[in-house]
């Protein structure tokens, strides 16, 4: 027999037990299809095991998708989003080889792998039982009559939408979009490329700093500073102006495309919500009223 003092266990809805399996599923898929992707590439070279290694770092992303849609936290949505979006950008652009015809078994797990994500995202935005629950913020201490607790905390920022939070989390995904092509062109640096070692350095630092400079820009957009607008859409466009370019005299044209499309999508991702979320203009304080007839 339950006691009154005992907890009753509430049970998940079906749709959020559905969408941890389903990203749990998709997780083991991204080092599958990347493991095949490697076994099957007929150069196995450096460039692509650090870009295979930084495909499969993304099944850790998957993993911690699940921790906050299982906490109900507010950003599992735009971070899935993005993890979902990023993830097949990085697994295609290693099914294709420079040189041939891709391997079979490589298209078969790609095409597996993106009706997952696509599956994940569809879930995220289209179901209503998965947005009543994607409602909570992160949990802290808090001191309130003279005792601390640890529990939910409400944000002192006003309240962020949607489109806000992707633009904040499609942001963050620069540096490290800057990093993988950066340590990459290292191993052109093994092959005796001396020349390019000041523009590999300088790279590297340009992604360290685009994280800092992302992290300083999204506090204020949050707090609903205009000026932090203006100043992520000029990271955003400093940021492209200095990776692709790096990426085509490094990496040349297949680098190019794999390396730089990735960030060209995560840019236009952070401008379209930016721009879905700018503030509408109002009118002038010196119209007149319209008369009444």
């Amino acid at each position: 027999m339950r006691t009154a003092a005992e907890p009753v266990e509430v049970r998940r809805p079906s749709a959020v037990r559905a969408l941890t399996t389903l990203l749990a599923v998709t997780a083991a898929a991204t080092v599958v299809v990347e493991l095949l992707n490697y076994w099957y590439a007929p150069e196995q070279e450096f460039g692509l095991a650090v870009r295979t290694g930084w495909a499969m770092l993304r099944s850790l992303g998957f993993l911690i998708l699940i921790g906050h849609v299982n906490r109900g936290r507010v950003a599992a949505r735009p971070f899935g989003l993005i993890l979902a979006v990023t993830t097949v950008f990085a697994v295609g652009r290693l099914v294709v080889p420079r040189q041939g015809v891709p391997a079979l078994p490589g298209l078969l797990g790609f095409a597996a792998l993106t009706a997952l994500c696509v599956a994940v995202v569809v879930l995220l935005y289209r179901s209503d039982t998965i947005r009543g629950h994607l409602v909570r913020h992160r949990k802290g201490l808090v001191v309130e009559g003279g005792t601390i607790s640890w529990r939910e905390v409400a944000p002192k920022r006003p309240q962020a939408n949607g489109w806000l939070l992707t633009a904040r989390v499609a942001a963050f995904t620069y540096s490290p979009l800057m990093l993988v092509p950066a340590l990459v062109a290292t191993g052109s640096l093994l092959d005796g490329g001396i020349a390019a070692v000041p523009a590999v350095l300088f790279w590297i630092g340009a992604g360290i700093a685009a994280s800092y400079a992302v992290l300083f820009c999204t506090a204020f957009l949050l707090r609903g500073k205009d000026w932090a607008r203006r100043a992520l859409v000029l990271v955003t466009l400093g940021v492209l102006a200095l990776d692709l370019p790096l990426c085509w005299w490094l990496l040349g044209v297949d680098g190019l495309i794999r390396d730089g499309a990735p960030l060209l999508t995560a840019a236009i991702l952070c401008l379209w919500s930016l721009h879905r979320t700018s503030p509408s203009p109002q009118p002038p304080t010196w119209a007149p009223a319209s008369r009444r007839s």
